[in-house]
């Protein structure tokens, strides 16, 4: 896999002022020196153990959502509140992570991050209450909601040539670790005597590996634009270029929307699937492995979908074959939730997909690292912004309604939209070019 990375080059847009250089020149600054292959290796390493940790705490949470409900007396509402915590601190957290990696640098910034993913997870499940399990809850997604930012700007920075196979790899990485929390939590919370605390807590320990690697990127300087530490670095813009102003640009907002849209049904899907499932009479082991069914479709669509959208010069009719699987997914979860559930567990699976796609398109609609950073915090903080009622939404109309046909037609009806939105931001076009002030005429 390593050696097919490193002979491939996607196909991302450049300027003609700033251009990506090939893989055999380079990369760093005038007399700055190169980067050491060790040290490649390892943000490698790091890039892959941090993926692996952007989702534990949101799926294992998922897959024992009744036994934690029962142990903190929660309501079906309260319930749907907690569901909609993820997105909104990564709405809240993720916009200062270009500002924090500009003073700190990325590394030092994914590195704390993966040590309050570990604190977080290792304090809430023994935290005692409700609003104390949602400030440790809080605590573990805001170190997710950076890392989540700062991955695309990262794979930008050190592999500008390979784009479409880094982001592949961490999206990979990124649902296995999703998918194994959900397959893993139940089975381990029994191991542990079935104490739920146990099996939430016992994923922190996956977090603590992850900050490792990233601990020698924390001394000294790897902020944009400096070569000291080794990154693979891009000839920084003029200093007399324009601002880039990225809420001008449609495509930066029409990402944003899909993004949000995306990120509506997959916190849906790994809040309340499982709970779904049970309700149909499918036993917790079950709903369990079906959940983590939906979220291991990822593991081999995440790597081979970015490598492909970086290969076709418009990714709209992607985002559209994603959201026929989950309309068709729907579907079958409102006709036959039980009959027929492994099948909807691999179609939506497959519609949450999307979520490899935005990030891909995020590298692909920005020519420089900067654009890419700048539309990475607008796209994912107003994506988890526009994605904070669904969850909740959905724990309401349980609730009331007392069934799931009005939250599961609640979710066919957001993957149109969804779709629409993806065909525009899928355009071969760049931020900077709509973003920019026009030039005055003399």
């Amino acid at each position: 896999m390593m050696v097919g990375m490193a002979s491939e080059e996607t196909r991302t847009l450049t300027s003609p002022t700033v251009r990506t250089p090939a893989p055999h020149a380079a990369r760093t600054a005038p007399g700055k020196p190169a980067a050491h292959p060790w040290r490649t290796r390892l943000l490698v390493i790091g890039i892959v153990l941090a993926a692996l940790n952007l989702r534990p705490a949101i799926t294992s949470l998922g897959a024992l959502l009744e036994e934690v409900r029962d142990g903190l007396g929660m309501s079906g509402s309260v319930a749907g509140l907690l569901t909609s915590v993820p997105p909104l601190c990564f709405a809240v957290f993720g916009v200062t992570a270009p500002r924090l990696a500009r003073r700190f640098g990325a590394g030092a910034v994914v590195c704390a991050g993966m040590v309050a993913i570990g604190a977080g997870l290792l304090i809430r499940p023994y935290a005692g209450g409700t609003a104390a399990f949602l400030a440790a809850s809080a605590l573990a997604l805001m170190g997710i909601a950076v890392s989540n930012v700062l991955m695309p700007v990262i794979v930008k920075r050190w592999f500008p040539d390979r784009v479409g196979s880094m982001t592949g790899l961490y999206s990979m990485a990124l649902a296995l670790g999703t998918a194994t929390a959900a397959a893993a939590t139940v089975p381990l919370t029994g191991a542990l005597g079935g104490n739920w605390q146990s099996g939430l807590a016992v994923w922190a320990a996956l977090a603590v590996a992850a900050v490792l690697p990233w601990i020698p990127f924390v001394r000294g300087k790897d902020r944009e634009g400096d070569g000291a530490r080794g990154e693979r670095t891009e000839p920084a813009a003029p200093a007399d270029a324009p601002a880039l102003r990225i809420t001008r640009s449609r495509t930066a907002w029409a990402l944003a929307v899909f993004f949000g849209l995306q990120a509506t049904a997959a916190y849906i899907t790994m809040g309340w699937m499982a709970q779904i499932f049970r309700d149909a009479g499918v036993p917790a082991g079950t709903a369990g492995l079906l959940l983590a069914v939906t979220m291991v479709m990822g593991v081999p669509l995440a790597f081979v979908i970015p490598r492909l959208a970086t290969r076709l010069p418009h990714q709209g009719p992607i985002a559209l074959v994603l959201g026929v699987s989950g309309l068709v997914g729907y579907a079958g979860l409102y006709f036959a939730p039980a009959a027929g559930a492994w099948v909807w567990a691999v179609l939506l699976g497959i519609a949450n997909c999307a979520f490899p796609l935005a990030l891909t398109m995020v590298g692909m609609r920005a020519r420089t690292g900067a654009g890419v950073a700048q539309l990475s915090a607008f796209a994912q903080s107003t994506g988890y912004l526009i994605s904070i009622p669904g969850p909740l939404l959905v724990g309401v109309l349980y609730q009331h309604s007392g069934g799931w046909g009005l939250p599961i037609a609640l979710m066919a009806a957001l993957m149109i939209p969804q779709m629409a939105v993806g065909v525009l931001a899928g355009r071969p076009r760049t931020v900077e070019e709509e973003s920019q002030p026009p030039t005055p005429s003399h």
